[in-house]
């Protein structure tokens, strides 16, 4: 019992490094972050009870030993069922709310009982197999991370340690004569809609900014969190991605995240680059079937999962394309001061899109300000942003994966980057 104490030690002391570090994730300037506190109070995200509850299961996991004694069949049945199970839940939620919101059903606690019973079945089951799922996952990437050349003595520094829970909310606040992230605050996982929509309109009247309540994906906290999803390259690719943001965190690039709205570009685009190659590598190396077969349900269930709207190849319609064009526009409008005329515009494409199939909330300067960051692919949210191309030029310059993080972990400017690229 004490030797396995001495070896998990060292991930203790890299727990409380992170745990202090991790205001680092939600970049604000003081005075704004000050006015925003009375829109803020019993809605914010309680990181420090999360990082207990994961890190207490992580310990739990890592004192029982990873899953080598499991071959590769089982390995993969085991995560396979917990994508389907990941999936069953979905759907049994779905049923649950349209039972809660169907003005025809008069009794709708007495109508669910059996499917609540099923529910806290199907939870029960994921919470069992979840701990060997995550610990199977992470193993995988550690093992094409340390392919890759990202590792130390063959372990990634700090150790993969990945959760997958219900994430919270982030409150994007930008200026609304320019594109610029000056604060993204968590808020409570469950925060409805209707309140969101609230939340944003009063700052957005009394603080005279471009505020927008968005969905993410990932933080990187330690352990690192992941939402549910039934989409494995999504998971694993978002997995390689949080890590890279904790292994920057050592590097001057992870430390500058927040001095400026390009350092944080290039912070994301990297981990946006770093994630899309080890995702495919992983799921080259373990789930080649899913490269010839991408959406299978019986193996491991899996469907898009684009928080901005579907991809339908029948549509006569460039998301990508067209989010680029809109982002264009509005820089135009506001680099001549035209604020009105840019979140009209705004508004107006907005519909745009919802008629071409994709729900957009509210598109404003705060939506360019969060998307337009992940510039690891041309267009887009990001615009004519000169940052993500520097990045992806710079990636182009090295032959390797490694080679590209050990240049560009040193970067504190974007001076500095030009140069590396130049």
């Amino acid at each position: 019992m004490l030797s396995r104490i001495f070896n998990l030690f060292p991930w203790i002391l890299i727990f409380i490094f992170m745990l202090t570090g991790s205001a680092q994730v939600v970049p604000h300037q003081d005075d704004l972050y000050g006015r925003l506190q009375p829109y803020l109070r019993g809605i914010r995200f309680d990181f420090a009870a999360w990082v207990f509850d994961a890190s207490w299961t992580k310990l739990e996991q890592i004192s029982v030993g990873s899953p080598h004694y499991m071959d590769r069949a089982t390995r993969k049945h085991l995560v396979a069922e917990f994508f389907r199970l990941t999936g069953r839940i979905f759907e049994a939620e779905d049923r649950l709310s349209q039972i809660f919101s169907d003005p025809n059903i008069a009794d709708p606690n007495a109508e669910s009982v059996v499917l609540r019973a099923e529910l806290d079945s199907l939870y029960a089951r994921q919470s069992e197999i979840a701990p060997m799922a995550e610990a199977i996952l992470e193993e995988q990437v550690s093992v094409v991370l340390a392919e890759a050349g990202l590792t130390s003595w063959g372990q990634p520094v700090p150790r993969l340690l990945y959760h997958v829970s219900s994430l919270p909310m982030a409150l994007v606040i930008s200026p609304r004569d320019a594109i610029r992230q000056d604060a993204n605050i968590s808020l409570l996982t469950d925060f409805p809609v209707n309140e969101q929509d609230k939340l944003e309109n009063e700052i957005a009247a009394s603080l005279d900014v471009s505020a927008l309540v968005v969905p993410v994906g990932g933080i990187g906290i330690y352990p690192t969190m992941g939402m549910r999803t039934t989409y494995l390259p999504w998971m694993v690719d978002t997995m390689a991605h949080e890590w890279i943001h904790n292994y920057l965190t050592w590097h001057p690039l992870g430390l500058n995240y927040e001095t400026s709205p390009e350092l944080r570009t290039i912070n994301e685009t990297t981990a946006s680059i770093v994630g899309g190659e080890i995702g495919r590598a992983v799921i080259e190396k373990y789930y080649p079937e899913l490269l010839t077969v991408p959406h299978t349900d019986l193996d491991l269930l899996s469907w898009n999962e684009n928080p901005l709207g579907p991809e339908n190849d029948r549509m006569p319609f460039d998301y990508r394309s067209e989010m680029h064009r809109t982002r264009l526009r509005v820089d135009e409008l506001l680099a001549v001061g035209e604020m009105d005329e840019a979140e009209a515009y705004m508004n107006h494409r907005r519909e745009v899109f919802w008629h071409n199939g994709y729900g957009i909330r509210k598109l404003n300067q705060a939506f360019f300000a969060f998307y337009g960051a992940y510039a690891d692919v041309p267009g887009g949210a990001a615009g004519e942003d000169p940052v993500g191309p520097a990045v992806r030029a710079l990636r182009e310059q090295n032959e390797s994966l490694a080679d590209f993080i050990h240049q560009i972990m040193w970067v504190d400017s974007f001076e500095e980057l030009q140069k590396m690229v130049e």
